[in-house]
């Protein structure tokens, strides 16, 4: 039996970077009445977590931002190419004091529980300090990469120095000038952090497992000239991510390496080696589906990486090789001076892998099966739980009181990534089985969808949204269809997080649409065109 009580919010979303910022906009656009909570002291998801020396984004700043408003764009002018975790909180908060959205807002206050509740269709959040709200559309604004992985080392508690993940950043700043200073993890973090630590700690020691295959950032600074050229051309360049594979303003190559005469192939690498993903998808059309192509683009980095590494030993350890796995089934970090910090006498680089894995961090350090080490300082910079790991962090239960995380056990079965069956009106900006894209691109197309869905229930007065099963089985095997078409298949052989394989005791599985980002919107737009068949609008009885 329905109740007549009136949730105390239309709708409840946690997290608030650029997919709470977007779900203000665009709910209160739609006359709802929205809240956004966050754990953190400040707006900016990521960026008010990942404060590590030399974060910054790997997407270039003036297509990293929203869209929803062409005033916000003319407004707000970057410094350069690539912004640093500051300048974007900067904007972030920019966006919000433009937009009036600081009463919406909630910080300092964790979610640790939602329960879908059968007999209002409402949602019952509760928070860290006991108090509950409810809504009728709960939606999970956390990110895809915001659930750090902490490794199991033993020994963890009884190092005497800071032991934190870079994640976890202290807000209060850290002193390691002249302090020594160990890293386990070598990702994209690392890639930015270790340059800018490396000038003023004592040494820095990286453990690394994986070598990455590693594209020069080549930051520069934004012009007024280039500033001009980009917002006089504004209009084409939201155009141009809605309609790139990666959510990126770049254009399509137009041609094939397959195709090519060889004596062109290098010419082209070259010319085109100008820093960012660009190199990439500007080349050739064929670099991440013709394993020949693949091997070859491996190669050219493989030599430009070698070329910046003075120590042969190392760069053995650093670089990839063509027959370790294909160029982008790992991530490939962009470079911000990273290769060259190895030719420091004060960096040093263990191979955690085969030469000697860690046994335990002591009191004064790690130490692996051969050496121990010891540190002031001790990061981990050891990834996320991606897609997934905000979503199971606390229990979201649906209808039939099963958690997210005891749904997605075994598959992190989803719609288009942002609903699943048996949560009703719940909703997700890109969750499991989205694309992996420049993320404002994804998280406005998300929040769009999320938007015109609501909009119809409100309209044509539905009280459920309900994700079919139907459709969740639908996309599940199509995405892992896709996934195996493509040569991302191998990741899970080299522990990508992108497919899982960096959790323990977790099987790796598909999280993500491969299919092309400009495809998986077009999806999101026929859904919307064709009345959501994905889903079932129902009324409760009164």
């Amino acid at each position: 039996m329905m109740t007549s009580q009136q949730p105390d919010y239309d709708a409840i979303v946690i997290g608030a970077g650029f997919a709470g910022l977007a779900a203000i906009h665009h709910l209160r656009e739609a006359g709802l009445s929205v809240k956004v909570f966050d754990r953190a002291a400040d707006i900016g998801g990521t960026w008010t977590w990942n404060r590590y020396p030399g974060a910054m984004t790997d997407s270039e700043s003036y297509y990293y931002c929203l869209t929803f408003s062409k005033e916000l764009l003319q407004e707000w002018s970057w410094s350069k190419r690539f912004p640093d975790w500051k300048e974007t909180l900067d904007y972030m908060r920019f966006v919000a004091d433009k937009c009036d959205m600081w009463p919406h807002i909630q910080l300092n206050t964790e979610i640790v529980s939602a329960d879908y509740q059968k007999d209002s269709g409402h949602w019952l959040i509760t928070t860290g300090g006991g108090e509950t709200y409810t809504c009728k559309y709960f939606i999970s604004g956390m990110g895809m990469i915001s659930e750090p992985v902490i490794p199991k080392i033993e020994g963890m508690d009884r190092f005497k120095g800071p032991l934190f993940h870079s994640s976890r950043w202290p807000q209060e700043g850290l002193d390691y000038a002249d302090k020594r200073v160990g890293i386990i993890g070598a990702g994209a973090t690392t890639v930015q952090m270790l340059p800018v630590m490396a000038q003023t700690a004592a040494n820095v020691t990286v453990f690394h497992r994986t070598p990455n295959f590693i594209m020069p950032a080549m930051q520069k600074p934004m012009t007024p000239e280039w500033e001009k050229e980009i917002k006089d051309n504004y209009d084409e360049i939201v155009s141009m991510c809605r309609n790139h594979v990666f959510g990126m303003a770049f254009n399509t190559a137009g041609r094939n390496l397959a195709d090519t005469p060889p004596e062109k192939i290098q010419q082209i690498f070259e010319e085109n080696w100008n820093g960012s993903f660009r190199w990439v998808f500007e080349t050739f059309d064929d670099l991440l589906s013709n394993p020949e192509a693949n091997k070859m683009a491996s190669q050219f980095i493989i030599d430009k990486m070698r070329e910046r590494v003075d120590d042969p030993e190392v760069a053995d350890l650093l670089i990839p090789s063509t027959d370790d796995y294909p160029l982008f089934a790992k991530r490939p970090p962009l470079d911000h001076g990273y290769l060259e910090a190895y030719n420091r006498d004060n960096v040093h680089l263990v191979d955690i892998k085969d030469r000697e894995p860690i046994v335990e961090i002591t009191e004064t350090g790690v130490r692996t099966t051969e050496n121990d080490y010891e540190f002031d300082i001790i990061v981990l910079a050891t990834g996320f739980r991606a897609y997934t790991g905000a979503l199971e962090a606390f229990p979201i239960r649906g209808e039939s009181g099963e958690s997210l995380r005891e749904k997605w056990k075994k598959t992190s079965a989803c719609i288009m990534g942002v609903c699943t069956a048996d949560f009703p009106n719940l909703f997700m900006v890109t969750g499991p089985q989205a694309p992996f894209a420049n993320l404002p691109t994804s998280i406005e197309q998300n929040v769009i969808w999320i938007t015109d869905c609501i909009k119809k229930m409100e309209s044509e007065g539905y009280d459920l949204c309900v994700p079919r099963q139907a459709a969740e089985e639908e996309w599940t095997a199509h995405v892992a269809d896709i996934h195996e078409q493509t040569l991302m298949n191998q990741g899970d052989t080299v522990h990508s997080w992108m497919m899982g394989a960096n959790i323990e005791n977790h099987k790796p599985r598909v999280l993500i649409y491969f299919g092309g980002a400009n495809a998986y919107y077009d999806r999101l737009r026929e859904s919307v065109d064709g009345g959501f068949p994905e889903v079932a609008f129902e009324r409760l009885a009164s």
